[in-house]
C-alpha cells in the first residue's frame, strides 16, 4: 500500500443522480468516502483511492477534482458530445496537460497541472464548487475554459524548462475565444487552479474579440424554429431542465457568433516571450 501525506478526490454527478445500485458500486471502492446521489468526497493520508477516475467519469460523474501534496492538480469534465464538438476540443489539447477522449455519448476533458510540492492547498473541498460552473459554460458554447487550459499547459514551460522541447516554440495557438479578457468567476477559478500566470493570460487576451452581449443572444430566441422550441419544452416537462437550458444556450451562442475577422494565430514562443518582456517592463 502506498503512503501519501495528502490526496483529495471529489466527483460530482450533475445531469443525473446516481441510484442506490450505482452508489453501492462506488462504495465498494472506498469505505470512508462521503457518498451521495450527486457527489463523492474523500481525502487520503495513508494509502490510495482504489477507483479509476477515468472510468468513473465515463460511467457515473460529470466533474472531478484531484489535489495531491506532491504538486499535482487535476480537473475533469464530462459533457454530451452533441453540446461540445470533439473536433473543436482537439485544437486545445496539449499532451497530457490538456487531453480529451470520447465515449458513446460523451466527451471527457482532462486538465492537469504539476508544480513544486510546496504549492499545496489543504482546503481543496471548496475548489470544485468554485470551478464547476465552466462545465455549463462549455455546454453553452463558451470556449474560454478550453483556451485557459491550453494556455496553462504551455505556461508550465515558464516554471519548468524541461516541460516541452524547443520545437514547441513554433506551436500555434488555437482560436482565441471572445471575452478572454473578461472571465467569469468560474473561469478565473479554473485559471488559478491550473496555475495560469495572469500576465500570460493578459497577453493572450489582447487578441480576443469582445464578449457576446446577452441581449443579442436573447434576440435570437425568436429565430428558432417551432420544432426546436417544442423539443426544448418537452425536455422541461420531462424534468430535463439542465439539458434544455444547455441546448438552448448552445444554439443561441452559435447563432450570435461574431463576424469580426479572425486574428492571426500567434506561436507559443511569441506568447511566452511577450509575457516575459511585459513583466520586465512593468
Amino acid at each position: 500500500m502506498a503512503v501519501s501525506e495528502y490526496q483529495y478526490y471529489e466527483f460530482l454527478a450533475i445531469d443525473r443522480p446516481l441510484d442506490d445500485v450505482e452508489q453501492a458500486a462506488i462504495r465498494s471502492l472506498s469505505t470512508r468516502a462521503t457518498i451521495t446521489a450527486t457527489s463523492f468526497m474523500n481525502d487520503y493520508h495513508w494509502g490510495d483511492f482504489k477507483g479509476d477516475p477515468n472510468w468513473l467519469m465515463e460511467r457515473y460523474y460529470d466533474a472531478h477534482l484531484y489535489v495531491a501534496d506532491w504538486g499535482t492538480r487535476r480537473v475533469m469534465f464530462r459533457l454530451p458530445s452533441d453540446l461540445l464538438d470533439p473536433a473543436v476540443v482537439e485544437d486545445y489539447c496539449v499532451g497530457d496537460q490538456m487531453s480529451a477522449w470520447t465515449t458513446d455519448e460523451y466527451i471527457v476533458l482532462d486538465a492537469i497541472s504539476e508544480d513544486h510540492p510546496n504549492d499545496v492547498d489543504y482546503d481543496a473541498e471548496t475548489m470544485l464548487t468554485a470551478i464547476v460552473g465552466v462545465r455549463a459554460e462549455l455546454a453553452a458554447g463558451d470556449l474560454r475554459p478550453l483556451y485557459i487550459a491550453w494556455l496553462a499547459a504551455y505556461g508550465t514551460w515558464e516554471r519548468d524548462e524541461d516541460a516541452f522541447t524547443r520545437d514547441a516554440d513554433n506551436d500555434l495557438e488555437p482560436p482565441v475565444p471572445p471575452g478572454l479578457g473578461d472571465l467569469t468567476t468560474a473561469q478565473r477559478a479554473l485559471a488559478d487552479f491550473l496555475r495560469l500566470d495572469r500576465t500570460l493570460l493578459a497577453v493572450a487576451a489582447q487578441a480576443s474579440p469582445p464578449p457576446h452581449d446577452p441581449r443579442d443572444l436573447a434576440a435570437h430566441l425568436a429565430t428558432l424554429p417551432t420544432s426546436k422550441k417544442d423539443q426544448l419544452l418537452t425536455q422541461l416537462l420531462q424534468g430535463e431542465a439542465a439539458q434544455a437550458r444547455n441546448s438552448l444556450q448552445h444554439l443561441l451562442h452559435h447563432q450570435a457568433a461574431p463576424t469580426s475577422p479572425t486574428p492571426t494565430r500567434r506561436t507559443v514562443g511569441t506568447l511566452l516571450d511577450t509575457a516575459a518582456h511585459h513583466r520586465i517592463s512593468h
